[in-house]
């Protein structure tokens, strides 16, 4: 099976956002917010500060992330979303998004990736990947979203 990765287009909306619906972690209002930065990315791609890539495998869509330059920063960016499909996990698909938005932030300049995510255990997975693929824990913020779920920073520098 070959992965395409690939800029997102209209088409994809819906299947991305079927994908995060069936992802237990993320919460309605979580995907709420997703959908609000998918719009803005596809009504005006080069303004919207984000970033939209989506993994095709066998002609659809498996996964996707986001991500755009922190405001207000040089060379800082963020990595908003990255989910994969859950039958399509453990094929390198998140690996080929996570490293092709590398690819792109390193080309315009950046040097910091920061991800954010959730200390809730339900995360364990989530986290265990960003360290497999060289992401560093810089920060906790205990009881961050609520409480007993503390907001977790990763990094990753480039040089």
């Amino acid at each position: 099976m070959s992965c395409k990765i690939r800029p997102m287009v209209n088409q994809d909306k819906l299947a991305i956002l079927d994908i995060l619906r069936h992802i237990p972690e993320f919460k309605p209002a979580e995907v709420e917010v997703a959908e609000e930065m998918i719009d803005s990315c596809l009504g005006d791609p080069s303004g919207s500060g984000y970033t939209i890539l989506v993994a095709e495998l066998e002609a659809s869509v498996a996964g996707y992330v986001c991500y755009g330059p922190t405001p207000l920063t040089e060379g800082t960016w963020d990595m908003y979303w990255l989910a994969v499909s859950p039958e399509m996990q453990g094929k390198r698909l998140g690996k080929s998004l996570v490293l092709s938005a590398e690819d792109d932030v390193k080309e315009a300049g950046g040097r910091l990736l920061l991800i954010e995510t959730s200390s809730l255990p339900g995360y364990e997975r989530t986290r265990n990947f960003h360290r497999s693929n060289g992401y560093r824990l810089i920060a906790r913020i205990a009881d961050f979203y609520s409480i007993e779920d503390d907001l977790l920073i990763y990094e990753k520098r480039f040089s």
